[in-house]
């Protein structure tokens, strides 16, 4: 066999088989050594400084009574992340990851920090109960300050890029993106958010049927106008960006990837770069991913967002470079392979 006759999916193919392990011991490891060393076309993949991005603000939805907290939650949420205090700062910290805060439409101003990234677009969205959640204009600003972000980001020699969120109401939103783009019932979609009882989730759907039925979205662009956060927007133009700049994606929950679905729905190649962290406890989640038609790394029942699936899951990502990278092969062991 002329390894060097394969193309590079075959060659990472063949050195993955002969580690020494039974063929396909390693499970989803061995498919995410795989996809890594395919985006970066080498057969020694690397993370390189990695990053994750949580944008944030707030929506004109939450006026409605779709949330179990109130909008202020969303700027102290921003001050917990900045004084180091949330899931999001622990993981990341733990795994060595860098971690960017980014100010997408916040009703709140804040004081510069090393940490926070100003990208304010407005102070919130507009309620798509009554109009568009945002102007075409400032749609096209979100995707301006996404790719900024990213490029920043790159340029710092960063190949690894995790999306996370926070912002009061961000599930109603990403619920009514996943309704129209995977052309589901409401009810196949939603979720109880941040905690809501079961009057408080009727109350919900109700509020969400009511603006579907309202605005009529042809385009994923015009979907995203409608419905869409400032946060989600802008996540959606940085993971296009980041996929332009082939980096590895890491998608996080319920919210990221409705963004990503989005994005998807532009450009269906995003999923190569893409790897899904966790299943999030948020209903529609399964669904959305189903539709997509990928598998995530975890299912721990999480349902928090800020990125902290993809900061969990991030070992165990590097687990599958590590193996590929430093495990000994039978012919270098010296180990015997199964006899055929």
């Amino acid at each position: 066999m002329n390894i060097l006759k394969m193309g590079i999916q075959e060659q990472l193919q063949h050195k993955i088989n002969f580690k020494t392990k039974p063929l396909g011991a390693l499970g989803k490891l061995e498919k995410i050594a795989l996809q890594i060393g395919k985006i970066q076309n080498t057969l020694s993949p690397n993370l390189q400084q990695p990053t994750i991005v949580i944008f944030v603000a707030d929506h004109g939805i939450a006026h409605e009574g779709v949330s179990a907290y109130p909008q202020e939650v969303t700027y102290q949420m921003v001050m917990n992340f900045l004084a180091g205090g949330a899931a999001i700062n622990v993981f990341s910290k733990q795994n060595n990851i860098d971690l960017k805060i980014v100010d997408a439409g916040v009703n709140f101003d804040f004081e510069p920090h090393p940490n926070l990234i100003h990208a304010k677009i407005a102070k919130q969205t507009q309620s798509f109960l009554h109009t568009q959640a945002m102007t075409e204009t400032q749609l096209q600003e979100c995707f301006l300050k996404g790719e900024e972000i990213v490029e920043e980001i790159y340029q710092k020699g960063t190949n690894v890029i995790g999306f996370g969120e926070m912002g009061i109401a961000n599930t109603s939103s990403a619920t009514l993106l996943m309704s129209v783009l995977c052309d589901l019932p409401i009810s196949k979609c939603v979720g109880r958010g941040t905690g809501l009882n079961d009057e408080q989730l009727n109350h919900k759907i109700e509020i969400l049927e009511k603006a579907k039925e309202k605005h009529q979205t042809n385009t994923p662009m015009d979907v995203l106008q409608a419905f869409g956060g400032f946060e989600i927007a802008q996540m959606c133009g940085a993971m296009l960006a980041a996929f332009k700049k082939n980096m590895l994606i890491l998608v996080d929950g319920f919210i990221a990837s409705s963004a990503f679905l989005v994005g998807y729905s532009i450009n269906k190649n995003i999923l190569d770069n893409a790897i899904f962290c966790h299943l999030s406890d948020e209903y529609g989640h399964k669904n959305m991913l189903d539709f997509m038609g990928v598998e995530p790394v975890l299912n721990l029942q999480m349902r928090l967002g800020e990125g902290t699936g993809c900061a969990v899951a991030y070992p165990i990502i590097q687990s599958a470079i590590n193996f590929l990278n430093e495990m000994a092969s039978f012919e270098s062991a010296g180990v015997s392979q199964k006899e055929s």
